[in-house]
């Protein structure tokens, strides 16, 4: 096995889910700023997470919609966005397709004009 690859700074943190409030005590190199009072009365490094075992479908066996990031509503209004644009691209196309006949028809016109001179 390799050398000096592996952190050493190990120490123990608390990762708490923000769906049920559960909280678990565990080993971890990850920085926090935040720190929370455990049950044996010393303070530790907080980090929250959005999902953890105690709040994920897999284990849990409940089906639920997991939408923190509000990755549903992105996609709806990007969608919606999509239809605006394409509404409008029809609406121009419309008034392009009205105002070309009569372009070509005021032409017709100044040509004749122009022959009978």
């Amino acid at each position: 096995m390799k050398k000096a690859i592996h952190p050493d700074n190990y120490r123990n943190v608390v990762f708490q889910d923000l769906n049920n409030g559960w909280s678990f005590m565990t080993k971890s190199t990850a920085s926090s700023d935040e720190t929370i009072k455990w049950e044996d009365g010393n303070d530790y490094p907080l980090i929250k997470v959005h999902i953890s075992s105690s709040s994920h479908p897999f284990f849990t066996g409940q089906e639920k919609l997991v939408d923190i990031e509000g990755r549903v509503d992105k996609f709806k209004a990007r969608q919606e966005a999509a239809k605006t644009r394409v509404d409008a691209m029809k609406k121009a196309a419309t008034k392009v397709r009205a105002k070309t006949p009569k372009a070509e028809e005021t032409q017709k016109l100044g040509t004749l004009k122009s022959n009978k001179k």
